[in-house]
């Protein structure tokens, strides 16, 4: 399995291959339904984002953590449902830069096609599985927006996080998005 560090090069990200098994190493960026609406209510009002996300991976996931006296322990970081956010994606792309959505399940066909011209790839996480993906994290270095509580933008360093399957590559091929 390929290790893709975080952010990656065009040149990595032209190589990944719908169907192929990653996993990923560096900083990802939560977001869900909340912190979708926050960032494109911002960057419609013409307001600075707290993060550059130009070329960064958002993971559709709202983690369960606990905070101590060293800051937070991700307890279980499964993944959300991605196309609950099918409506506005292709806009949330197109106006952060993101290149890489880490989710779980389809996204519509359509949505796609839009977000793979943009330049940015869809991975899947297996759902059920929290406690996996937070034994990958390595730390929490930020939460941006924290009164959403788990929709808060949390800022994770994740090594070897996977396995990722590339569900949509940057061709418009594409498994399970249709």
């Amino acid at each position: 399995m390929r290790e893709l560090r975080l952010p990656p090069s065009e040149e990595e990200l032209r190589s990944l291959r719908a169907g192929e098994f990653i996993s990923v190493t560096g900083r990802v960026f939560t977001a869900r339904d909340r912190t979708y609406m926050r960032i494109l209510q911002l960057l419609e009002s013409g307001e600075k984002l707290p993060v550059d996300l130009r070329g960064q991976f958002i993971y559709h996931c709202g983690p369960i953590v606990r905070k101590n006296m060293h800051g937070y322990q991700v307890i279980s970081a499964g993944p959300t449902t991605s196309s609950r956010m099918d409506d506005v994606q292709v806009k949330f792309v197109q106006s952060t830069g993101i290149r890489g959505l880490i989710g779980k399940g389809r996204i519509d066909k359509k949505v796609a096609k839009q977000i793979s011209r943009l330049g940015c790839i869809y991975l899947t996480f297996t759902g059920g599985a929290g406690a996996l993906a937070a034994s990958m994290v390595e730390g929490v270095e930020e939460v941006i927006w924290e009164e959403l509580g788990p929709e808060a933008m949390w800022v994770l360093r994740v090594k070897q996080f996977g396995p990722l399957l590339v569900t949509l590559d940057l061709r418009g091929k594409g498994l399970r998005v249709l």
